[in-house]
Protein backbone atom coordinates (compact mmCIF):
# COMPACT_ATOMS: atom_id res chain seq x y z
CA UNK A 1 0.00 0.00 0.00
CA UNK A 2 2.72 2.42 0.93
CA UNK A 3 6.47 2.16 0.51
CA UNK A 4 9.53 4.33 1.75
CA UNK A 5 12.86 3.81 1.53
CA UNK A 6 12.93 0.63 4.71
CA UNK A 7 9.07 0.21 4.95
CA UNK A 8 6.07 -1.10 3.90
CA UNK A 9 2.66 -0.24 4.91
CA UNK A 10 -0.32 -2.50 4.43
CA UNK A 11 -3.89 -3.61 5.49
CA UNK A 12 -3.84 -6.21 8.39
CA UNK A 13 -4.93 -9.66 7.57
CA UNK A 14 -6.83 -11.96 9.78
CA UNK A 15 -3.43 -14.19 10.02
CA UNK A 16 -1.88 -11.11 11.58
CA UNK A 17 -3.43 -11.73 15.12
CA UNK A 18 -0.82 -13.56 17.20
CA UNK A 19 2.43 -11.57 15.99
CA UNK A 20 0.56 -8.49 16.36
CA UNK A 21 -0.52 -9.40 20.15
CA UNK A 22 3.60 -10.35 20.23
CA UNK A 23 4.55 -6.55 19.20
CA UNK A 24 2.23 -4.44 21.23
CA UNK A 25 1.28 -6.64 23.95
CA UNK A 26 4.85 -6.01 26.23
CA UNK A 27 5.47 -4.25 29.73
CA UNK A 28 7.36 -2.04 28.00
CA UNK A 29 5.52 -0.93 24.58
CA UNK A 30 2.19 -0.97 27.05
CA UNK A 31 3.90 0.78 30.15
CA UNK A 32 1.95 4.47 29.41
CA UNK A 33 -0.87 2.94 27.57
CA UNK A 34 -2.88 1.41 30.23
CA UNK A 35 -0.76 -1.57 31.07
CA UNK A 36 -0.86 -5.71 29.42
CA UNK A 37 -4.47 -6.61 27.78
CA UNK A 38 -5.59 -9.88 28.15
CA UNK A 39 -6.54 -11.48 24.97
CA UNK A 40 -10.64 -10.16 24.73
CA UNK A 41 -8.47 -6.79 24.61
CA UNK A 42 -5.72 -7.62 22.03
CA UNK A 43 -9.05 -9.09 19.83
CA UNK A 44 -10.50 -5.54 20.28
CA UNK A 45 -7.54 -3.64 19.01
CA UNK A 46 -6.87 -5.99 16.39
CA UNK A 47 -10.70 -5.72 15.04
CA UNK A 48 -10.51 -2.24 15.10
CA UNK A 49 -7.57 -1.97 12.84
CA UNK A 50 -9.55 -4.39 10.20
CA UNK A 51 -12.84 -2.34 10.89
CA UNK A 52 -11.01 1.00 10.03
CA UNK A 53 -9.68 -0.48 7.08
CA UNK A 54 -13.36 -2.03 5.60
CA UNK A 55 -15.23 1.26 6.86
CA UNK A 56 -12.71 4.17 5.87
CA UNK A 57 -10.12 3.13 3.89
CA UNK A 58 -7.21 3.88 6.22
CA UNK A 59 -6.16 2.14 9.26
CA UNK A 60 -2.93 1.96 11.78
CA UNK A 61 -1.75 -0.23 9.23
CA UNK A 62 0.70 -3.14 9.54
CA UNK A 63 4.54 -2.11 8.88
CA UNK A 64 7.33 -4.21 7.47
CA UNK A 65 10.48 -4.05 6.84
CA UNK A 66 10.98 -4.01 2.63
CA UNK A 67 13.76 -5.80 2.43
CA UNK A 68 12.38 -9.11 5.05
CA UNK A 69 8.71 -8.78 5.24
CA UNK A 70 9.25 -8.83 8.88
CA UNK A 71 6.78 -6.91 11.34
CA UNK A 72 8.12 -4.26 13.24
CA UNK A 73 5.14 -2.52 14.37
CA UNK A 74 1.62 -0.32 13.08
CA UNK A 75 1.65 2.73 11.96
CA UNK A 76 -0.83 4.88 9.71
CA UNK A 77 -4.21 7.09 9.98
CA UNK A 78 -7.85 6.02 11.64
CA UNK A 79 -10.33 8.32 11.63
CA UNK A 80 -11.31 9.26 15.86
CA UNK A 81 -14.80 7.48 16.36
CA UNK A 82 -14.11 5.38 19.51
CA UNK A 83 -13.81 8.46 21.70
CA UNK A 84 -17.30 9.84 22.10
CA UNK A 85 -19.22 12.25 19.73
CA UNK A 86 -19.15 15.44 21.92
CA UNK A 87 -15.16 15.73 22.24
CA UNK A 88 -13.69 18.07 19.23
CA UNK A 89 -10.95 15.43 17.95
CA UNK A 90 -14.52 13.25 17.17
CA UNK A 91 -13.79 11.86 13.26
CA UNK A 92 -10.40 13.72 13.09
CA UNK A 93 -8.03 11.89 11.22
CA UNK A 94 -5.83 10.38 13.74
CA UNK A 95 -1.81 9.40 12.87
CA UNK A 96 -0.77 6.87 15.25
CA UNK A 97 2.15 4.38 15.62
CA UNK A 98 3.60 1.45 17.61
CA UNK A 99 7.18 0.11 17.38
CA UNK A 100 8.40 -3.21 18.88
CA UNK A 101 11.10 -2.61 21.39
CA UNK A 102 13.96 -4.40 18.75
CA UNK A 103 13.20 -1.66 16.45
CA UNK A 104 12.81 1.41 19.06
CA UNK A 105 15.55 4.59 18.28
CA UNK A 106 16.21 3.36 14.24
CA UNK A 107 14.14 6.20 13.11
CA UNK A 108 11.27 3.82 11.75
CA UNK A 109 8.22 5.71 13.64
CA UNK A 110 8.79 8.72 11.96
CA UNK A 111 9.44 7.39 8.35
CA UNK A 112 6.18 5.36 8.86
CA UNK A 113 4.25 8.81 10.21
CA UNK A 114 5.45 11.03 7.46
CA UNK A 115 4.30 8.56 4.29
CA UNK A 116 1.39 8.46 6.25
CA UNK A 117 0.65 12.13 6.72
CA UNK A 118 1.50 12.03 3.08
CA UNK A 119 -1.21 9.68 2.23
CA UNK A 120 -3.25 11.80 3.95
CA UNK A 121 -2.82 14.82 2.67
CA UNK A 122 -3.26 12.73 -0.81
CA UNK A 123 -6.18 10.77 0.18
CA UNK A 124 -8.38 12.97 3.06
CA UNK A 125 -10.22 15.59 2.91
CA UNK A 126 -9.72 17.15 6.30
CA UNK A 127 -7.90 20.45 7.51
CA UNK A 128 -5.50 18.87 10.03
CA UNK A 129 -4.67 15.50 11.64
CA UNK A 130 -4.32 14.78 14.88
CA UNK A 131 -2.63 12.80 17.43
CA UNK A 132 -2.62 12.28 21.25
CA UNK A 133 -0.88 10.30 24.04
CA UNK A 134 -0.50 10.75 27.87
CA UNK A 135 1.90 13.36 29.20
CA UNK A 136 4.11 10.56 30.33
CA UNK A 137 4.26 9.11 26.83
CA UNK A 138 7.82 11.56 25.85
CA UNK A 139 8.52 9.54 23.09
CA UNK A 140 5.16 9.63 21.75
CA UNK A 141 4.89 13.38 22.05
CA UNK A 142 8.31 13.69 20.96
CA UNK A 143 8.04 12.47 17.69
CA UNK A 144 4.80 14.22 17.24
CA UNK A 145 6.80 17.32 17.65
CA UNK A 146 9.62 16.54 15.53
CA UNK A 147 6.85 15.71 12.78
CA UNK A 148 5.79 19.47 13.18
CA UNK A 149 2.69 19.15 14.96
CA UNK A 150 1.28 22.01 17.32
CA UNK A 151 0.55 21.00 21.33
CA UNK A 152 -2.96 22.06 21.53
CA UNK A 153 -4.31 21.94 25.39
CA UNK A 154 -8.12 23.08 23.94
CA UNK A 155 -8.36 19.66 22.41
CA UNK A 156 -7.10 17.77 25.33
CA UNK A 157 -9.52 14.92 26.36
CA UNK A 158 -10.40 12.12 28.94
CA UNK A 159 -10.61 8.75 27.62
CA UNK A 160 -13.67 7.18 28.95
CA UNK A 161 -13.58 4.35 31.30
CA UNK A 162 -11.01 5.57 33.50
CA UNK A 163 -11.02 7.48 36.51
CA UNK A 164 -10.66 11.16 37.16
CA UNK A 165 -7.49 10.58 38.73
CA UNK A 166 -5.74 8.07 36.11
CA UNK A 167 -2.83 9.62 34.19
CA UNK A 168 -3.25 7.20 31.36
CA UNK A 169 -6.62 8.32 30.72
CA UNK A 170 -5.58 12.21 30.24
CA UNK A 171 -4.70 12.35 26.36
CA UNK A 172 -3.02 15.98 25.47
CA UNK A 173 -3.85 16.55 21.64
CA UNK A 174 -1.59 17.64 18.90
CA UNK A 175 -2.18 18.54 15.26
CA UNK A 176 -0.98 19.10 11.91
CA UNK A 177 -2.64 21.81 9.65
CA UNK A 178 -3.00 20.63 5.91
CA UNK A 179 -0.38 22.75 3.82
CA UNK A 180 -1.22 25.44 2.07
Amino acid sequence: MIETARLRLRPWTPEDRAPFEALVNTPAMMARLGGLRDAAGIDAMFEKRLNDQAKHGCTYWATELRDTGELIGSCGIRIASNYGDDLPISNMPEIGWRVSEAHWGKGYAREAAEASIAWGWTNLDAPAIGAWTTIGNDRSWGLMERLRMSRRPALDFRLLGYAQDDPVGAMIVYLLERPQ
